[in-house]
């Protein structure tokens, strides 16, 4: 059952693992450490008098652990579908990230519908960047899925 509740708290999940994974590529920081850190400071606390949604924890932990697990598979994939002379280095750092996670779910977890999960990703594009870059991650999500499913 996909309850609006449970829709938010997966939303909240995605969000907070863009920024799990780009915490860990600034900072090198372990796996079990980065989990801890975000269960205990990040998810569903009230940062700066700003309280952040509860995220579903499990799904928050399986797309980091999955996304770093298959990284190297992800950015291959990745790679093959941006424009000729681009690479996953070229890319920003925090829309990498977005499209690691997005391509991690849509290659592991059959059980979110393609287009949710494309959706759920361009929205998160939409927190950190301009419509452009929201539009380009759709663009590589749904050349990915097309791989993936």
């Amino acid at each position: 059952m996909n309850t609006p509740a449970r829709s938010k708290a997966r939303s909240a999940a995605r969000l907070a693992a863009v920024q799990a994974l780009y915490q860990r590529q600034m900072e090198n920081t372990p796996l079990a450490r980065l989990l801890d850190e975000f269960h205990q400071h990040r998810l569903g606390a009230e940062i700066e008098e700003e309280q952040y949604i509860q995220a579903e924890v499990e799904f928050f932990d399986d797309l980091v652990s999955g996304a770093i697990a298959r990284e190297e598979e992800i950015d291959t994939l990745i790679g093959s579908k941006l424009a000729e002379g681009w690479s996953v280095q070229r890319l920003d750092k925090t829309m990498l990230q977005i499209l690691r996670v997005g391509a991690y779910e849509l290659l592991a977890r059959a059980d979110i519908p393609t287009g949710a999960a494309i959706s759920e990703y361009v929205d998160v594009a939409h927190a950190f960047f301009d419509a452009r870059e929201a539009k380009f991650v759709n663009g590589v999500l749904d050349a990915v899925a097309k791989v993936a499913r």
